[in-house]
């Protein structure tokens, strides 16, 4: 079971096409039932403040239809903690919101406002609603982390997808050292932001990660191939690479 990881994938891009024409098609729901019959074990949405993509609607049918988990993207904001603890996902990922981003950038910042986050992971655990913590691979960071009482945290791979060449093994090393880090602590390991077909086995080849969640390179492919294939492509390098990590050393360059 050491070899075990998970697939989460993110519908946010289907929404996403469905509200450019405010209309009712391509559906979040529907393509979240694809995903699952396609091997995913979790269901990511990021339910925004400015309701860009994923709306209520959609949290609340998939919360009914959903057999794997589901896990909420949000941020640390009243009115979206509010809905979380009525709905109640399987996992809440806390993550950090610009309005005027195209996608969330960088992670966390969990120092920065410890007493506020801790305070957000306590009401949602308290609800029995499992908490991650999405940070960049920072020493600082993971231990804020840890102070939050969160169980998880989810590392930020934006830097290591948007690197080449030397710069993104040395991106990796720091990951991978991340990593180390946040298992000694006792906290759950997932990763996510960036990763595609072409660089998500390093990632997944990482000892004890256990979760990475994907959302825009698999929705891109299942224009093309359709989301049980696209799913089933992307979990099966994942499953590869997490059986045979001795050949993503960080050593072997």
């Amino acid at each position: 079971m050491e070899n075990m990881i998970h697939l989460g994938v993110n519908v946010d891009h289907v929404a996403t096409l469905r509200q450019a024409r405010r209309t009712y098609e391509p559906d979040p729901v529907w393509a979240a039932a694809l995903a699952e019959l396609g091997g995913a074990d979790g269901i990511t949405i990021h339910l925004r403040e400015d309701r860009r993509h994923i709306q209520e609607r959609d949290l609340r049918l998939l919360r009914e239809t959903t057999a794997v988990k589901l896990n909420l993207e949000m941020a640390c904001s009243e009115e979206i903690v509010k809905i979380a603890l009525q709905v109640k996902p399987d996992q809440a990922t806390l993550v950090p919101e610009r309005r005027e981003e195209i996608t969330t950038e960088g992670g966390l910042d969990v120092a920065g406002q410890l007493d506020r986050v801790t305070s957000v992971v306590h009401r949602l655990q308290d609800a029995g609603i499992s908490v991650s913590l999405f940070i960049d691979p920072d020493i600082r960071q993971i231990e804020a982390s840890e102070k939050t009482g969160a169980k998880a945290v989810e590392l930020h791979t934006g830097c290591y997808a948007n690197a080449r060449g030397e710069e993104q093994h040395r991106e990796l090393i720091i990951l991978r050292d991340a990593s180390r880090d946040v298992l000694q602590r006792g906290l759950h390991l997932h990763a996510g932001h960036g990763l595609t077909y072409r660089n998500v086995q390093p990632i997944a080849a990482i000892p004890g990660m256990e979760e990475l969640n994907i959302g825009h390179s698999i929705i891109a492919r299942a224009v093309m191939v359709g989301m049980c294939q696209a799913v089933r492509e992307m979990k099966e390098l994942m499953v590869w690479a997490a059986s045979h990590r001795e050949m993503f050393s960080p050593d072997i360059h």
